[in-house]
C-alpha cells in the first residue's frame, strides 16, 4: 500500500477564485500586426488550463503537509486548518468551484481537455457527497493522524536555515492544530462518529511516544540531531535551542491529548465494529465502496465477488501444494509456513538486507515487460519504530515532484519472527517495482497531464495495479520455487479475503473475531499481520475493496487484448497504454484500452 494513499484520499480539493479566459485568448500575431482571434477551443482549453492551476495551488495551500511531501516548500510553516469553519469553507468553496467549472464550454474543447474535464468534475462531486457524511470527524485512528506527524521530517529536505526555521514555525503552531484536531473530536463523540475502541485502544501507546521530559528526546527534533555543514554553527546552536523551546508547547499538547483521549474519546468509542453504527452508516459504506472502486458495485456484489476469488485462488494454492515436499493438511502446512525456522530470518537487520537484495534483483527485469520506466529512484527503508507494531508488512511513500526525495519501499522489521520470506517477493513487487514506484513515478513524469492527474490517486488504480504486479512475478522469473509462488497466492487470497471480510464486517455485521477466523482460515499469513490487516479494514471501510477490484479489471483486459490482438499483442505496448495516463477510475481505463485494441466501448 502506498503510505500517502490515505492521505490523498481524504484530501481536500477545494476551488480558487474566478476562472478568467482574459489574456489567455489571443494568439501570436497576424501579418498585419493584429492579433488573430482565438477559437474556441482555444480559449476553453486557456480557461480550464486556468483554472486547473488556480485550484492546484488553492489545494496545496490548505493541504500544506502534501504540499511539503510534493517537494512544494510555499507553506512548509504550517499545517492544515482543521477548524470545523475551515471544513465548511472548503465544502462551500467546492460547491462554487463545480459551477464556475460548468461556466467553461465543454463541448469545444479537445478529447484530452474533456477528460481532464471529466475527472476534475468526478472527483470534487465525490467530495461534495462525502462531506455530508461527516466522517471528517474522525480525523485519526490507529494506523496514522496528529499523533504520528513527527513522520512528515522523514520527509523534508533539511538544507538550509529557512528548512529549519519552517519547521520551528510549524512545531510553534502545533498547539493549535492539536485544538482542532481535538474539537473535531469532540463533535464526533456528540454526533457519533466514532471508531470502534478495539482498534483506537492501539493509539495511547502512540500518542506516549511524543510526550518526553527532555525535548531533544523527542520525534519532532530529529531534524536538529544533525545540521548540514553549511550552516554556521553558531546558528545551529540558535536553531536547536528554538526548537527545544518550541517542542516543549508540543509535548504540553500531547499531555492534554492523551488525557482527553484516554478519558473522554475512548470510552465513547464503539463496544462493537463496523461502521454501519455511524449516523447514516449503510449509506456512507455503500458510498465507500463506490468511492474505492470507482464502480457501482454494491456491497453484496462485492462480497459475492470476493466468495467466488477465495474459491478460485484456493483451488491453485492446493495444486502449488501437491508440488512441495510437504506431505500434511492444507492446516498443517498452514502452521508450517508461519512456524519453521526455514522461512524466517532471525534479526531485524538481516530482514532489511534481504528486502533491499531482492528489490535489487527485481530492477534488471523491469525492461522485459516495460517500455518506459521511470527516471526517479527508489530505497528500501524500515518502518519508523514507533508504529511498526500496529501497522502492516510494507508500504509504499512517493518521491518528491521536485526530484529532492526518491520513493522509498518501507518493510516492517518489527518481530522477524513473523516476516516469512515466502511473502516478501510479493511484497517488493507490490510496493516497489513494478507496483507502486513504477506506477506512481510514472504519473508523476507525464508533465503533460493537470497536477490534479499526476499527482492524483485512484485506489482502485493504483492498488490494482500494485496488486496485478503481483502475478508479473512469474514472467520476471521470480517465483523459482514453489513456496515464493505459495506466496504470491497468499497475498492474492490476502486481497481476496478483503472482500469478504471488509463487506462482513461494514454491511453485514460480522463481528471482529469471525472476521480474524475467517482470514487465518484462507491465507497462511501469520496471525500479527491478520490481526493488524483486520483492524485496518475496521479502521478504514471500503478502501481494502480496491485492489482486487482493479486487479481483477485489469487482469480482464489483458486476457480481452490477448484474445483480440493474438500475436500483434505486445506486453509492453499494454503496460504502456495502462500506465501513461496516470490513475484513472477503471471505466476511463476500460476505455482507454478498448481503443487501443480497436473496439467499441459498450460499458465505458
Amino acid at each position: 500500500m502506498d503510505r500517502r494513499d490515505a492521505l490523498r484520499s481524504g484530501l481536500v480539493m477545494a476551488a480558487s477564485g474566478l476562472v478568467s479566459g482574459e489574456g489567455s485568448g489571443r494568439q501570436a500575431g497576424s501579418p498585419g500586426g493584429e492579433a488573430a482571434p482565438a477559437s474556441p477551443q482555444t480559449s476553453a482549453s486557456a480557461a480550464l488550463q486556468h483554472f486547473f492551476d488556480a485550484e492546484w495551488d488553492w489545494n496545496l495551500e490548505r493541504a500544506p503537509t502534501w504540499a511539503s511531501l510534493l517537494g512544494d516548500r510555499r507553506w512548509n510553516d504550517r499545517w492544515e486548518d482543521v477548524s470545523l469553519d475551515a471544513i465548511e469553507h472548503n465544502h462551500q468553496h467546492r460547491v462554487a468551484a463545480l459551477e464556475r467549472l460548468s461556466a467553461i464550454d465543454r463541448t469545444v474543447l479537445s478529447p484530452r481537455d474533456q477528460l481532464n474535464y471529466d475527472l476534475f468534475q468526478r472527483d470534487y462531486a465525490m467530495a461534495v457527497e462525502e462531506h455530508s457524511f461527516r466522517w471528517y470527524l474522525v480525523p485519526l485512528n490507529q494506523r496514522g493522524g496528529i499523533q504520528t506527524s513527527d513522520e512528515l521530517t522523514d520527509e523534508l529536505r533539511f538544507s538550509n536555515v529557512k528548512d529549519y526555521e519552517d519547521w520551528i514555525t510549524r512545531l510553534r503552531a502545533f498547539p493549535v492544530y492539536m485544538q482542532q484536531t481535538m474539537a473535531l473530536m469532540r463533535e464526533g463523540i456528540r454526533q457519533k462518529m466514532l471508531l470502534p475502541r478495539v482498534v483506537m485502544e492501539r493509539v495511547p501507546a502512540q500518542i506516549g511516544h511524543q510526550i518526553v521530559s527532555d525535548p531533544a528526546a523527542s520525534p519532532f527534533y530529529k531534524p536538529f540531531r544533525r545540521f548540514p555543514d553549511s550552516i554556521a554553527k553558531e546558528d545551529q546552536e540558535g536553531l536547536a535551542a528554538a526548537a527545544r523551546h518550541a517542542i516543549d508547547g508540543v509535548t504540553a499538547s500531547f499531555v492534554s491529548f492523551k488525557r482527553f483521549f484516554s478519558g473522554d474519546y475512548l470510552p465513547a468509542c464503539f463496544d462493537q465494529v463496523g461502521i454501519w453504527q455511524v449516523p447514516n452508516g449503510p449509506a456512507l459504506y455503500a458510498f465507500d465502496v463506490r468511492k474505492f472502486t470507482t464502480t457501482n458495485l454494491t456491497p453484496a456484489q462485492v462480497h459475492r465477488i470476493g466468495l467466488d476469488e477465495v474459491a478460485r485462488i484456493e483451488a491453485e494454492m492446493e495444486t502449488v501444494r501437491a508440488s512441495t515436499d510437504f506431505k500434511g493438511s492444507r492446516d498443517e502446512f498452514f502452521n508450517y509456513l508461519r512456524t519453521d525456522p526455514r522461512f524466517f530470518e532471525k534479526t531485524p537487520e538481516d530482514l532489511l538486507k534481504s528486502y533491499r537484495a531482492l528489490a535489487k534483483q527485481v530492477d534488471p527485469e523491469l525492461v522485459k515487460l516495460f517500455r518506459t520506466l521511470p527516471r526517479m529512484p527508489y530505497g528500501v527503508e524500515p518502518i519508523p519504530a514507533a508504529v511498526a507494531p500496529d501497522t502492516t508488512a510494507a508500504y509504499y511513500s512517493q518521491g518528491a515532484a521536485d526530484g529532492s526525495r526518491a520513493g522509498t519501499y518501507y518493510v516492517n522489521l518489527y518481530r522477524p519472527e513473523m516476516r516469512p520470506k515466502w511473502e516478501m517477493t510479493a511484497l517488493t513487487l507490490h510496493e516497489s517495482v513494478p507496483g507502486h514506484h513504477i506506477q506512481i513515478a510514472l504519473a508523476m513524469e507525464q508533465t503533460d497531464l493537470p497536477k490534479f492527474r499526476r499527482y492524483g490517486f485512484y485506489n482502485a488504480f493504483g492498488e490494482g495495479w500494485a496488486l496485478y504486479a503481483e502475478s508479473l512475478g512469474d514472467e520476471l522469473g521470480l517465483y523459482g520455487d514453489p513456496y515464493s509462488k505459495f506466496g504470491q497466492l497468499t497475498y492474492d487470497m490476502w486481497r481476496a479475503v478483503r472482500l469478504v471480510v471488509d463487506t462482513g464486517i461494514h454491511s453485514m455485521r460480522w463481528t471482529r473475531q469471525q472476521a480474524i477466523d475467517y482470514f487465518m482460515a484462507k491465507a497462511a499469513k501469520a496471525e500479527l499481520d491478520v490481526v493488524n490487516e483486520i483492524d485496518r479494514y475496521i479502521a478504514w471501510p471500503g478502501q481494502a475493496l480496491a485492489y482486487k477490484i482493479g486487479q481483477l479489471k485489469i487482469r480482464e483486459l489483458r486476457n480481452k487484448a490477448t484474445a483480440v490482438l493474438g500475436p500483434r499483442f505486445d506486453v509492453g505496448e499494454f503496460h504502456e497504454t495502462v500506465l501513461k495516463e496516470g490513475a484513472l477510475p477503471l471505466d476511463i481505463l476500460e476505455r482507454n484500452v478498448n481503443q487501443w485494441i480497436g473496439l467499441p466501448n459498450e460499458r465505458a
